[in-house]
């Protein structure tokens, strides 16, 4: 089973506990939660270049 990080991410920002994904996701680990936040700030921490 597949989750996808943005899903992950939108459960977390509606409020959704660590424990309340786990619970609703058993096939999801802790370390999995943990693992769509760390990708989630290295594609936030991207230069943007702006051309004319």
């Amino acid at each position: 089973m597949r989750i996808r990080v943005s899903d992950v991410l939108d459960l977390l920002a509606s409020g959704a506990s660590r424990q309340e994904i786990l619970t609703d996701y058993p096939y999801l680990e802790d370390d999995d939660i943990s693992a769509s936040l760390e990708f989630a700030a290295r594609q936030s921490d991207r230069s943007i270049i702006v051309t004319a």
